[in-house]
């Protein structure tokens, strides 16, 4: 086995990824306190081809050189806008059609294995704070809510791994499609 060079794998130019198709997917940032967590969501919105994401409250945006650090410049490559709640951005994103759905441990969430995702749909899918999670005003506005199934002691996983999780399985129905 050989590994690939970078210059092998093909991948779109900055200005390439701009013009191309985007997975209906936009990421929702409740609050989220690391920028290392923002900018690693930034990297995999890149790797996903996610339409935008949108950083709401406390949450830090471009130009910041912790979420630099960590998105390697996809900060410059993934759309971003900030919204000082992310109860204003929920409810611009389902009047714009948007199918809102909270990353969270609620009682009726859909857990990951079990997900039909629809890509004739778009979808908000809202990661939360690191301590608190989605808060619960947020939660009562979404249309549904999704688990990570897990086996070991801890409640939940680092916020920006989950996104990695979760953006997969709907970037895998994206590309397969």
């Amino acid at each position: 086995m050989r590994k690939i060079t970078n210059q092998e794998l093909g991948r779109p130019s900055a200005e390439e990824f701009s013009a191309m198709e985007k997975m209906p997917v936009v990421v929702v940032l409740d609050n989220v306190r690391s920028a290392q967590n923002v900018g690693a969501f930034f990297r995999t919105g890149d790797a996903f081809a996610v339409e935008k994401i949108v950083l709401c409250g406390i949450t830090a945006t471009p130009p910041s050189r912790d979420i630099h650090k960590s998105s390697l410049g996809a900060e410059f490559t993934v759309a971003w806008e900030h919204s000082a709640t992310t109860a204003e951005a929920v409810e611009l994103l389902k009047q714009q059609g948007y199918t809102v759905v909270a990353i969270e441990q609620v009682v009726g969430a859909t857990m990951l294995d079990k997900l039909d995702v629809d890509m004739s749909k778009k979808y908000a899918l809202v990661f939360g704070n690191e301590v608190l999670g989605v808060d619960q005003a947020v939660v009562d506005m979404c249309d549904g809510a999704i688990e990570l199934p897990q086996a070991g002691t801890k409640h939940s996983l680092n916020v920006s791994v989950c996104g990695g999780v979760v953006l997969w399985r709907f970037f895998e129905k994206f590309w397969n499609r």
